[in-house]
């Protein structure tokens, strides 16, 4: 959180598996500018993600409490794959 604020600036990357007959792996990277929010809501986000990812009924195992959301501002979207055909 303390390095978001002094700088901002951010980049995100991500990769995807290989494609049939590619020489590469998809990949994004995200050039941003990202703010950390305090939040009430932290929690039931958490809890929202939980259940994508276990079982439906599962909840955030912490103690429900008001924590942060780091909120993103893309500016340039680079990377090998569709996403960066316009770019």
């Amino acid at each position: 959180m303390q390095n978001i604020e002094q700088d901002p600036r951010v980049v995100l990357s991500f990769i995807d598996t290989r494609q049939n007959r590619t020489f590469y792996n998809p990949y994004a990277v995200l050039h941003a500018h990202a703010a950390v929010d305090p939040s009430d809501e932290a929690w039931d986000l958490l809890s929202r993600l939980a259940s994508v990812y276990l079982p439906s009924s599962t909840e955030f195992p912490e103690a429900r409490r008001p924590g942060y959301v780091v909120r993103y501002t893309v500016e340039r979207i680079g990377g090998i794959g569709p996403w960066a055909q316009n770019a």
